[in-house]
């Protein structure tokens, strides 16, 4: 398999070096085009590739997308964003994949975007990775952009890491999805997914439950974006202090959803502020028994199986003298993350509490 590498950058001097140091060692071909850099950007792609073109910049990342990989001559394509990473043990297991006899048109890879403090991804998704360098690759949606997997799909055991060093334009996608509107263009169901999370997270509340409990009664979305978009919902009548209508769209995720981790520790949180412990308890346990489908291609939060609830157990338990179940519950917290700081400052304090019990 020979890989084309393609990649849209703009004023990326300070990580493009960092991602182009991991993808030379798997990429026969990189592609850069640049849409509009002031910087060094340019200068530091020529070192790597002598396919550097320019794109003029137009509000639609598909377009870039998909002039670069215009651009591709390999048998399959690859995209990276310019503040990606490739750990050398990944690379290892992409070029193993490289030399395998069977080959697929599409693969999915693990994307993880967001760590503990001490490294481990909290926040994963699989993407659409390689493809196979055909008329079906095509990238759809001016922002959030995507390709509908074709063809023979087989998901990896394999990451690539998005590793952030400055903040970008909070604004930028949610213009664009104005913008949008503002012509009368017609949203995609999973654009009025993503239009609706832009404006959760620019704290335009009401105007995101108007547009994502539309998309989530919608059954033309994808299961997956529809559960998450009512827990956004539920976030937003919670910081509009509607707190019925906050538990009433938690609860309305469990019903046209299995019921997700994150959703019943959401739940468990809310009994555990209003000090209903019996109730906080059922909801964090039933989040421990929710089986974590990395493979359903929806977002996951990892420390939602396992990690949190065991933690918020420990501290419900407390509060209503089950010293010892809480002193379980911490250390099986521990399991999943042993060199958490809350764990190790629970142990001396359960520690010293049983010792005075006895």
């Amino acid at each position: 398999m020979e890989i084309s590498l393609c990649m849209i950058v703009k004023d990326e001097e300070d990580v493009l070096e960092r991602c182009l140091e991991c993808a030379k060692n798997i990429a026969d071909e990189i592609v850069i085009v640049d849409t509009g850099s002031k910087d060094r950007t340019k200068d530091i792609a020529n070192k790597y590739t002598d396919k550097v073109y320019d794109f003029n910049w137009c509000n639609d990342f598909s377009k870039a997308r998909n002039y670069a990989f215009s651009k591709a001559t390999k048998e399959y394509l690859m995209w990276l964003d310019a503040d990606d990473v490739i750990n050398d043990s990944e690379i290892k297991k992409i070029n193993e994949l490289k030399n395998e006899k069977q080959k697929y048109d599409v693969y999915m890879l693990k994307y993880n975007t967001a760590f503990d403090d001490y490294g481990n991804p909290t926040f994963s998704y699989y993407r659409e990775r390689i493809l196979k360098n055909c008329n079906k690759a095509v990238w759809l949606g001016k922002v959030h952009e995507a390709i509908v997997p074709f063809g023979d799909v087989k998901y990896c055991d394999i990451s690539i890491e998005h590793r952030k060093l400055k903040i970008s334009d909070s604004k930028r996608n949610l213009r664009i999805y104005e913008d949008m509107n503002k012509n009368n263009e017609e949203f995609s169901p999973r654009e009025k997914y993503y239009y609706g999370r832009e404006l959760f997270f620019n704290e335009k509340y009401e105007k995101a439950i108007d547009i994502l409990e539309k998309f989530a009664d919608d059954d033309k979305g994808w299961i997956e974006n529809r559960a998450d978009a009512l827990k956004i919902v539920a976030f937003c009548y919670k910081y509009l202090n509607n707190y019925e209508k906050y538990i009433e769209t938690l609860l309305k995720c469990c019903i046209i959803h299995t019921p997700r981790a994150d959703v019943c520790c959401e739940l468990g949180n809310w009994f555990m502020e209003q000090n209903n412990f019996l109730q906080a308890i059922f909801w964090f346990k039933n989040a421990l028994n929710c089986e974590k489908d990395e493979f359903s291609g929806g977002f996951i939060e990892s420390d939602y199986y396992g990690y949190i609830p065991c933690l918020q157990l420990c501290v419900c338990l407390d509060r209503i003298g089950r010293t010892k179940e809480a002193f379980y519950y911490n250390n099986k917290a521990g399991l999943y993350k042993e060199n958490s700081r809350a764990v190790k400052f629970n142990n001396e304090y359960f520690e010293n509490k049983l010792k005075q019990e006895v």
